[in-house]
């Protein structure tokens, strides 16, 4: 789940320490050229008038976090032009909150009320609370119905507009993070989500992930973005077969052994040490006796590892109570024919 206490605890750090530091997308050749003017975002969803009055036509909506270019100002008014936000997709054209269309370009006039310009100062922050604002209504059944994909703007324009600031990082991230939950419970509706292997399904849109490793390297967000990318690699359904599970834990143990200190490294030797348990059960059902000590024997080891280097881990003590079931022989995986 994208929206966590963890997460929001992370942002109100980053809150404090920060100071702001005064994405690309792929543009639409059919595209209106935007005018010359500093660009914008706003904090509501505001509408857009042909003339700057009330009374005026209504032109269109235009949604909180989508990027703006101011042209010109008129008292409590500014004249603008609203660009796409088009998502980057890559040759699969991988879905996007669901299949919808990006809204197209429009111009005109609106209150600048709730509008942050790039030149804001502590623009950075103010972008940043938002977004995280959105990202808890996004889990409120009765909140907005596009918070997390208002959130998701709000993130980019934080890395967009502010690229030096010390949140660029964790915005990056973030915004990469919603797009991949989108696509990837879009993803586990489809029958090819069944699939043993993972080459059967569609791949979930990695781009976004890999620039942060290459943009931030060695940051707490690229061993997030790291760890999250595994996604990728797991098998569908395992269908009985040791196979994927044993695959499974090697990726995860790698990925422990590339980000020995990272936010993520309990949680990936969690992962392996779930997955040589399961393989005891397989190997177990099947009556190989040798792989199935084997394995469960792999699956102390790595407990141990945990314990010693992650002690107050809520998954230390998950894998605690998996070794547990296997010292006491109850079964992991499959537990319906105990």
């Amino acid at each position: 789940m994208i929206w966590t206490v963890t997460r929001h605890f992370a942002l109100a750090t980053l809150l404090i320490v920060a100071t702001a530091a005064t994405a690309q997308q792929k543009p639409d050749k059919n595209a209106m050229k935007p005018m010359a003017g500093p660009r914008a975002t706003i904090l509501r969803e505001t509408p857009i008038y042909v003339a700057p009055d009330l009374t005026s036509q209504k032109v269109d909506r235009i949604q909180e976090g989508r990027e703006l270019v101011i042209a010109e100002s008129s008292g409590p008014w500014i004249r603008v032009f609203a660009n796409t936000d088009m998502e980057e997709v890559d040759e699969r054209d991988a879905p996007v909150f669901g299949g919808e269309s990006a809204p197209p370009p429009v111009s005109g006039w609106m209150q600048a009320r709730g509008v942050v310009r790039e030149t804001t100062e502590g623009g950075d922050l103010v972008l940043m609370g938002e977004a995280a604002s959105l990202e808890i209504l996004a889990e409120d059944a009765r909140g907005p119905r596009n918070a997390g994909q208002a959130a998701r703007l709000l993130y980019r324009r934080v890395v967009e507009f502010y690229p030096n600031s010390a949140l660029a990082a964790e915005a990056a991230w973030r915004a990469a993070d919603i797009r991949w939950q989108f696509e990837k419970a879009d993803a586990f509706k489809r029958p090819s989500a069944k699939e043993r292997d993972s080459y059967l399904r569609e791949q979930l849109y990695d781009d976004e992930m890999k620039k942060i490793i290459k943009n931030w390297p060695h940051s707490r967000q690229a061993d997030q973005a790291a760890y999250t990318m595994i996604d990728n690699k797991l098998c569908g359904d395992w269908q009985g077969e040791p196979k994927c599970p044993e695959k499974e834990s090697e990726y995860y143990e790698k990925f422990a052994a590339e980000h020995p200190d990272g936010p993520k490294t309990a949680q990936a030797l969690y992962q392996a040490t779930y997955r040589q348990a399961v393989m005891g059960d397989m190997y177990a059902a099947d009556g190989t006796d040798k792989k199935m000590d084997a394995a469960r024997t792999h699956a102390r080891e790595l407990y141990a590892r945990m314990k010693d280097k992650f002690p107050a881990s809520d998954y230390t003590a998950r894998a605690a109570a998996l070794i547990y079931k296997i010292d006491q022989g109850v079964a992991v995986y499959g537990s319906d024919r105990d």
